[in-house]
């Protein structure tokens, strides 16, 4: 044990190989005469009682009959890693409870150890990972980081299934040929069996979804639908709120915003009160509201007939409304007709509410860490979070 003033400062832990034992080729794991051995070699392990803690040992040469003169198989060893491999997955599972720079903080390592250690576990987890029973896909994009530059947004392909959700892949930017590309990454096999597919309004990924996954049902998301909606009852507001102001007419509109971008049921006491004052008026915020109200009747309906029926019924009353951002999403329901109509097809098997709720935990990663700065970090946590992916055999597990 190394002391410093009478403290402990480190744990030194030096290994010597079984003389009667050979070593083994780190390439065939078998065994070969010895040739000479190297210098000694430190790697950090876990640490004891808070101390940290070093194997330290003279690895082996071994002259195997396939490979030539290499370096011994070193069970705690992975490659030319300052760390053990139990080091290694020690500190990856605790980078789900804590943000990289505590890990490395806490445990008085280095941020590009534990960079490293999530990189060998996401690797070793996508090499082993079956993709078997993915039915369901959801592809959505995120934005991360600052800006709006294309480099700013994620492409993310979910399996949505109901009993396993995880992320499946994430890329680049929000493109045709990023979107091409996770396809790929998931094999034909995997494309193949897909049943049904969620994703927005987000026209490239409809283009790839028409001619890549075809035999899918692709059900587009209420949940952007819905922000649709709310966007346009919002412009209407400011709209009509600026007009009222300039012309010194008393503000009805003033504190209104979340109220009525608010579910109706969910509105509650006063600001009742002031809805119900406002549907009275003559003005367009409160039609522009009723209409929203009046198209969550929509996904009500179980028969695709009525369903169709309803939707050309609201798109008529949208348009006859006077109201441009609302007879802006009226066109958009129009032209996506078909698509919106299969979630009657499907009969509410699948929705984008696990996506939205998957997209939510990407969200609490990169706050959780303050943002990442590259995207090769932010894609490995992201996997290590959410991918579900399965984990080496460790001697010790501590979290």
């Amino acid at each position: 044990m190394r002391r410093y003033q009478g403290r402990p400062q480190a744990i030194d832990i030096r290994l010597q190989p079984h003389q009667s034992i050979r070593g083994k080729c780190s390439r065939c794991l078998r065994s070969a005469p010895g040739y000479d051995r190297l210098e000694e070699r430190s790697w950090q392990h876990v640490p004891l009682w808070g101390i940290p803690t070093y194997f330290l040992y003279a690895p082996r040469r071994v002259q195997c009959p396939e490979h030539g003169i290499v370096v011994e198989a070193i069970p705690w060893s992975e490659g030319k890693r300052p760390v053990t491999r139990d080091m290694m997955g020690f500190l990856a599972r605790w980078t789900r409870r804590l943000s990289w720079k505590e890990t490395a903080q806490v445990f008085q390592i280095s941020w590009e150890a534990v960079y490293r250690s999530v990189e060998w576990f996401v690797e070793w987890g996508l090499a082993h990972r079956k993709l078997e029973g993915v039915h369901s896909l959801g592809i959505d994009e995120i934005h991360w980081g600052r800006g709006q530059r294309a480099d700013n947004f994620l492409t993310v392909l979910y399996q949505i299934d109901s009993g396993c959700r995880r992320l499946l892949w994430v890329g680049q930017r929000r493109t045709q040929a990023t979107l091409k590309k996770g396809l790929q990454a998931l094999g034909p096999e995997v494309v193949k069996k897909l049943r049904f597919v969620c994703s927005d309004m987000w026209k490239p990924y409809l283009q790839v979804i028409a001619t890549e996954v075809g035999q899918a049902l692709h059900v587009l998301d209420r949940f952007h639908i819905t922000m649709h909606l709310n966007q346009a009852v919002d412009q209407v507001r400011r709209g009509e709120s600026t007009r009222l102001r300039a012309a010194g007419k008393r503000e009805r509109l003033k504190h209104m915003r979340w109220t009525l971008l608010r579910r109706g049921s969910r509105v509650r006491g006063r600001a009742r009160q002031k809805l119900y004052a406002l549907l009275l008026s003559k003005l367009g915020t409160a039609r522009a509201w009723e209409l929203k109200e009046t198209f969550t009747h929509f996904w009500k309906y179980k028969s695709l007939t009525w369903a169709k029926a309803f939707l050309d019924y609201w798109c008529c009353r949208a348009m006859r409304s006077r109201l441009e951002p609302m007879k802006k999403v009226a066109r958009m329901l129009r032209v996506h007709e078909e698509l919106i109509l299969n979630w009657f097809r499907a009969k509410g098997e699948i929705s984008n509410g696990a996506v939205e709720g998957l997209n939510n935990k990407i969200r609490v990663v990169t706050r959780r860490s303050y943002g990442f700065r590259t995207y090769p970090a932010m894609e490995l946590a992201l996997y290590r979070t959410l991918g579900r992916l399965p984990e080496p055999e460790m001697t010790h597990r501590f979290c």
